[in-house]
């Protein structure tokens, strides 16, 4: 006897759905799952027949073989023993044969007992089964939130085995779960900007940088909060849309970091990674390669802390993903593709001591040692940073004054108008790679001629920049981006001399610090 159900899977961040077959036949008994499975989905095996004997169905004693099409895509996980059993219960007898299971998706791991446990990755597979046709799909009671989330599909969350035989026989009624928007997905836990006393200029180019998305370092020594303006950041970006919460949803789920109380992420990711981390850490990798910081910042803000002091082999890597949005990961398993537009921040020490040309604290290390710390940052990472600035100590007045800073709800409102202004310039623009530009910093060269014209006045500031500060083509480029955000926060369409000075300046450290 044959029968045939339907799963899914996950490879990258997009899922693809798996049909599962059961064939059975009176002869020895045995129990084979075919369709290059991994070990978890071989030892589906011990699972699916005791979950069936604890919910009481008898296991069939034949041959059973389940294959797992399309055969030549390598299957890992647990996510489809609830197919595979109910492909077996409906072979044995104990779920009607004439049930039509053609347009319904099924999903979950299953315990000995025939309870029902979570999995990752259900928004990517929900999303690939809706895409497939299938009216229905069953998941974890603890994942329904996420599958919920997409419409066109109805999603069942299913706590046991037992209640899914029922309810497909007909005996019981199980509630379809509707997409509600919930506290925790509103919730905004960022501190506010209104905490930084002082520190106008660096203030000011957070502001711009979040009106273009552009990457920032900080520079300063210690205590001069660098750290505190970097984790505000995300209290000033602008709110994320619905595309862009899916995208940062489906790489939270497939990473299993998704929290229970959330179904849908619409708060800017912020990622603050140690600077002991690894490569593989960073930019995603494994055997079947999984998401790394890169990715899990993307659509929001990945802060590196110290940057002198991770591994060069490390901040290298980010030179691609930063200018391309995204990263292509290759193994022998495969080839994935996972989206990585990000915000970088950085902070910095000018020297391991600290106090490398602080007014008043004398710098005790020696001037080769300033030179090799320095030099951990290479030019071409320092291209990718659009501003770069300095954020000094402050005085006892600046710490000591009574009246708030500007909080950030007000900061915020004028970062979304400026936003909103480049989302509407740029809604038919896209980059090489596919991508929509939503910003400013996502310009590239043939949209800057375009965006980006400068008067006979402007040209003269930016040929004398490029020829003191010694630019580079992508230098070049940068302050015309930045120019532009300025601009738009400005409310003006063209591209004026205070604009294109502030942007100069904001690019002005690099002789400075690394000559």
């Amino acid at each position: 006897m044959l029968s045939c159900t339907y799963s899914a899977g996950i490879f990258g961040i997009d899922g693809y759905m798996v049909t599962v077959e059961c064939n059975t036949s009176k002869r020895l008994s045995c129990f084979e799952i075919v369709g290059l499975p991994d070990n978890a989905i071989k030892e589906a095996k011990e699972r699916v027949r005791s979950a069936s004997i604890n919910s009481g169905f008898p296991f069939p004693d034949c041959e059973l073989i389940v294959n797992l099409a399309p055969a030549d895509i390598k299957k890992e996980g647990s996510a489809f023993d609830l197919a595979i059993i109910l492909n077996i219960l409906k072979c044995a007898g104990s779920l009607n044969f004439d049930v039509e299971l053609e347009d319904r998706c099924f999903i979950g791991e299953l315990s000995l007992s025939g309870a029902i446990r979570p999995v990752r990755g259900v928004l990517c597979m929900t999303i690939a089964a809706k895409n497939a046709g299938m009216k229905q799909i069953f998941v974890p009671e603890e994942n329904v939130k996420e599958a919920s989330v997409v419409q066109g599909i109805e999603a069942y969350g299913v706590k046991n085995l037992r209640q899914v035989v029922d309810f497909l026989n007909g005996k019981v009624k199980i509630e379809r779960s509707e997409y509600v928007p919930t506290e925790a997905d509103e919730n905004i836990s960022c501190p506010d900007f209104a905490d930084v006393m002082g520190q106008s200029m660096a203030k000011r180019a957070m502001e711009i940088a979040a009106a273009g998305g552009h990457n920032i370092i900080l520079i300063g020594p210690p205590g001069t909060g660098k750290s505190m303006l970097a984790k505000r950041l995300p209290s000033i970006l602008p709110e994320m849309n619905f595309d862009e919460s899916i995208e940062t949803t489906k790489v939270h789920s497939i990473s299993g970091l998704l929290p229970d109380d959330v179904s849908l992420i619409k708060v800017r990711p912020f990622r603050s990674p140690h600077h002991t981390m690894s490569t593989a850490s960073l930019v995603g990798g494994g055997k079947i390669p999984t998401p790394g910081e890169i990715s899990l910042a993307n659509n929001g803000v990945l802060f590196l802390d110290e940057l002198p002091e991770f591994n060069k082999q490390v901040t290298e890597s980010l030179r691609q993903p930063l200018e391309d949005g995204c990263i292509t990961i290759t193994r022998t398993a495969g080839k994935v593709k996972y989206p990585c537009s990000f915000m970088l921040v950085c902070a910095m020490n000018p020297c391991r001591c600290g106090y490398y040309g602080h007014p008043t604290k004398p710098c005790t290390c020696k001037e080769g040692d300033i030179k090799k710390y320095l030099k951990k940052i290479s030019g071409p990472l320092l291209d990718r940073i659009d501003i770069q600035i300095e954020v000094p100590s402050l005085s006892y007045s600046e710490l000591s004054q009574k009246k708030a800073s500007e909080p950030s709800s007000e900061i915020r409102k004028r970062v979304s108008k400026a936003r909103a202004v480049a989302r509407e310039r740029y809604k038919d623009e896209l980059t090489d790679n596919g991508i929509r530009i939503n910003c400013n910093a996502q310009l590239e060269a043939k949209h800057l001629r375009k965006y980006c014209e400068l008067d006979d006045q402007c040209r003269s500031i930016m040929e004398r920049a490029f020829k003191n500060l010694g630019l580079s083509a992508r230098g070049h480029d940068r302050i015309l981006r930045l120019a532009r955000t300025i601009a738009d926060l400005d409310g003006s369409e063209k591209i004026k001399v205070p604009h294109i000075a502030e942007a100069i300046q904001l690019r002005s450290l690099d002789k400075k610090y690394f000559n």
